[in-house]
């Protein structure tokens, strides 16, 4: 679904949608079905809106070249979730059975695996090698943040900081990577291509401390999946560290309830002590705060219309129920 305010990209997003469905169509027939399948499932196509904006600020010498790049970012999205949902063990996303749900985990990963390749095959035909690189360093960074997530499972002790490296790592360089590589493709003066960055970086981690507010306050029909997946993997996430700190007498008694695991009556309970704490809107407060830190990076660019697109999209991602 195109949000209103991306109607500007609305060609450009078409353009990135037929090189996704066109490589879903050339593949082996049951993989084939599962690439469609996770593209009709849904996602608002940000991180390829967020190349397309970014390049509008100065006008690329290839356009051909950011479609791609837009195409590639997406791939790569797409990929992580077939990787995530498996080593999650989740079978819903967004309401949709997940591909893990229907194929055994070998078959799994190698679908993962081909769309990790298709996604470079596309960051390959920008013909760029600050994008290529790009490319290549947040794959890396993405599956660094992996596996501190499996590591730091039920890890009572780490630190908030760990979070924040966690969630970059995850989500946040992969909007960073967006918007970098669009301001490059566009040969954008370095200031600007480090601006456009901070925007995507300080947005992507916003973006994520949404999402695990909503993994607490959402509606589980709604978001597809059920509320407190996180805590049921044993991933503590931000409202869960300001609860900590809010309340440390009950630290011993929100672990018993998560590491309980009686079918889910505990983890429930502990879902809700966090849900009715001052926890959730001192997570916000903080994702706000994120949010200008991003529109903030906006101000030295030029006041074209893609930076208003960039703003507004910034509130979108800091105020959304979904």
């Amino acid at each position: 679904m195109l949000l209103p305010f991306l109607e500007p990209v609305q060609e450009e997003l078409a353009l990135v949608e037929a090189r996704l469905r066109a490589v879903a169509a050339g593949a082996y027939a049951p993989l084939a079905a599962a690439l469609q399948s996770l593209l009709d499932s849904g996602g608002k196509r940000l991180r390829p809106a967020l190349a397309i904006l970014a390049a509008r600020f100065y006008p690329p010498a290839n356009p051909e070249a950011v479609i791609a790049a837009a195409a590639a970012l997406e791939m790569l999205h797409t990929a992580t979730l077939v990787h995530d949902d498996l080593i999650d063990g989740a079978l819903l996303r967004r309401g949709h059975a997940t591909l893990n749900a229907s194929w055994d985990q070998g078959s799994t990963v190698l679908a993962g695996d081909y769309i990790f390749a298709r996604a470079a095959a596309f960051a390959a035909e920008t013909g760029n090698p600050r994008v290529i690189s790009l490319f290549a360093q947040t794959l890396m960074t993405i599956c660094d943040g992996e596996l501190r997530q499996i590591f730091g499972h039920l890890d009572w002790e780490q630190p908030r900081e760990e979070y924040y490296r966690r969630i970059f790592s995850k989500t946040a360089s992969l909007f960073a990577a967006s918007t970098e590589s669009g301001a490059v493709l566009s040969g954008a003066p370095e200031m600007a291509v480090q601006a456009l960055r901070d925007y995507g970086r300080y947005l992507g981690m916003a973006f994520q401390m949404v999402d695990d507010i909503l993994d607490f306050t959402g509606d589980e029909e709604v978001m597809g999946k059920p509320v407190g997946s996180d805590l049921r993997q044993g991933i503590l996430t931000l409202p869960v560290f300001y609860f900590l700190q809010e309340h440390p007498h009950q630290r011993e008694a929100l672990r018993a309830l998560v590491e309980k695991g009686d079918g889910g009556d505990s983890l429930a309970q502990a879902v809700e002590m966090i849900r009715l704490s001052s926890a959730i809107e001192a997570a916000r407060a903080e994702a706000r705060g994120f949010v200008a830190r991003a529109r903030d990076a906006l101000r030295s660019l030029p006041a074209v219309p893609p930076r208003q697109t960039l703003y507004e999209l910034a509130d979108f991602v800091v105020e959304r129920h979904l």
